[in-house]
């Protein structure tokens, strides 16, 4: 699924298991962190701009490098560091891990049907897959959308009951102003009263 899902998913759990912004951004950020060793694709970029050679970096190490057990660990014990609940934390962190492998898992096919992302569950210490499902929905594909439509409306109700949104997680000023609006919006056309 698209990082955008990752995060409104993860999000979601967090603001409903933690009890602090803090501990709430870093669960959520370690929901999307995985996705980091899709990086390559600026290596790619910079080397062939027109993509015409091919994705090297990014098909090499996209879904092996932090989509295994060992980048879980890894990202849990780091954003632990900075938590204020830090065995919650840790736990949280290591569930949005798996919720995140869980959606490549089914949501992450390309665009041929054979093109599907196996799960590196052990990697990078073992380079042979783990799982495997060949009926996975495309990246694309309807299914994706309608979660990810879902989990947006989800996280807006969330954003306006909460006074703190997903948008916080990369930026606390703009997430007041996203917050702000999003209140004022809800006031001005959910709440209005009929005259």
């Amino acid at each position: 699924m698209s990082p955008f899902t990752h995060l409104l998913a993860s999000w979601i759990v967090a603001a409903k298991t933690t009890n602090n912004l803090r501990d709430t951004r870093l669960v959520a950020l370690a929901g999307v962190l995985p996705d980091i060793d899709g990086a390559g694709l600026v290596l790619d970029w910079v080397n062939d701009p027109s993509l015409q050679k091919g994705a090297y970096y990014y098909q090499e190490y996209h879904h092996y490098l932090a989509h295994g057990i060992v980048g879980g660990l890894v990202i849990a014990v780091f954003l632990t560091l900075f938590g204020r609940q830090r065995w919650r934390v840790f736990f949280l962190c290591l569930l949005v891990f798996h919720l995140h492998l869980l959606c490549d898992f089914v949501g992450s096919r390309g665009p041929d049907a054979s093109d599907v992302w196996p799960i590196f569950y052990l990697a990078p210490l073992s380079q042979h897959p783990m799982w495997l499902w060949h009926h996975q929905w495309p990246l694309d594909g309807w299914q994706n959308r309608m979660i990810e439509v879902t989990l947006f409306g989800w996280a807006l109700w969330l954003a306006v009951r909460r006074g703190d949104s997903f948008v916080g997680v990369f930026n606390r000023r703009l997430d007041r102003v996203f917050v702000d609006a999003l209140r004022s919006l809800s006031r001005k056309y959910l709440f209005c009263k009929k005259t």
